[in-house]
């Protein structure tokens, strides 16, 4: 058995895709995943499979809440490992940033193209500070996520990838509950 953490993109944001976190984690029993935990309203699941192949995984999840909830949410699976390294790789550990809650990972499903990159250019967003890698847009937003122009869509529309986003806090105990 492996340990995975699902993230699923736009589910319980401003009202729309709603899902109760006790519905979610029903279904990703019947799916045959055991150790199910969720944690917080936004789509963040915590699993263990013996499925190996994690694009698999993704489809099967994400058809499962097609099925169950009846919208289209992109899913994307890392392990707890995954995620330390996005986490200790990140550019932006001031703990006055972090604190003031300004500190986002915006983990990317597929690798950039780097052509793509370019289109972020970093004076279009003057009040957020930007490092894309091959698998996460680490954002530092100055002014606070609300105020922020790079947005998860615009990073999408841009890289054209999917990806979601979660906050430093999310991250960190993502991570410990992956690891416990």
């Amino acid at each position: 058995m492996k340990t995975y953490v699902a993230l699923l993109r736009g589910i319980n944001v401003g009202g729309q895709n709603k899902v109760k976190m006790v519905t979610l984690k029903e279904v990703f029993a019947k799916l045959g995943f055991i150790d199910v935990t969720t944690y917080i309203q936004s789509g963040n699941v915590v699993f263990k499979s013996k499925i190996l192949e994690i694009s698999s995984l993704e489809k099967q999840i994400e058809t499962a809440i097609e099925t169950n909830f009846g919208f289209k949410a992109s899913v994307l699976i890392k392990t707890e490992k995954e995620l330390a390294i996005i986490l200790n790789e990140s550019p932006f550990k001031n703990p006055e940033d972090i604190t003031a809650k300004q500190v986002y990972y915006v983990l990317l499903k597929e690798k950039p193209a780097p052509n793509l990159k370019q289109a972020l250019v970093p004076n279009n967003y003057p009040n957020e500070q930007f490092l894309i890698t091959a698998n996460c847009v680490y954002l530092n937003c100055l002014k606070g996520a609300g105020k922020a122009k790079l947005t998860n869509n615009v990073i999408e529309k841009k890289l054209k990838i999917s990806s979601t986003t979660r906050n430093h806090r999310t991250l960190l105990k993502l991570i410990e509950l992956a690891s416990s």
